[in-house]
């Protein structure tokens, strides 16, 4: 077995956990708004670096963790266009609007002392 053949990419990993899921690409669409076109697509490889969001949405249905899906689509490099930087504040603030408002409270805070901390 070559390396690439045994390489995960980030279309296989989504394929995989879809179909261990038991979902089809409709089904996934239902659940999250993204066309099954789209999901075809980055399954495919075709759409080798979506967007975070999506790539958020996909983790949270499928039970995955979201860095490693960055790192899949190769979207953690250190410089960060602006383009990018809208993309990681659309993912936090999808994950914060799952919270509770104790827990975005506490969040914000957090967030507050992180920033006075530099």
């Amino acid at each position: 077995m070559t390396g690439r053949a045994s390489r995960k990419t980030l279309g296989s990993t989504l394929k995989e956990k879809r179909n261990s899921c038991g979902l089809s690409l409709r089904a996934v669409e239902r659940r999250t708004g993204i066309k099954s076109g789209h999901l075809s697509q980055i399954e495919t490889g075709t759409i080798a670096k979506p967007e975070m969001a999506i790539l958020w949405d996909l983790a949270d249905l499928y039970g995955l963790d979201f860095a490693t899906l960055l790192s899949l689509a190769g979207l953690t490099q250190p410089s960060e266009s602006a383009g990018r930087s809208r993309q990681r504040i659309t993912v936090a603030l999808r994950a914060l609007e799952e919270l509770s408002p104790e827990e975005q409270t506490a969040t914000l805070a957090f967030i507050a002392d992180l920033k006075a901390q530099r």
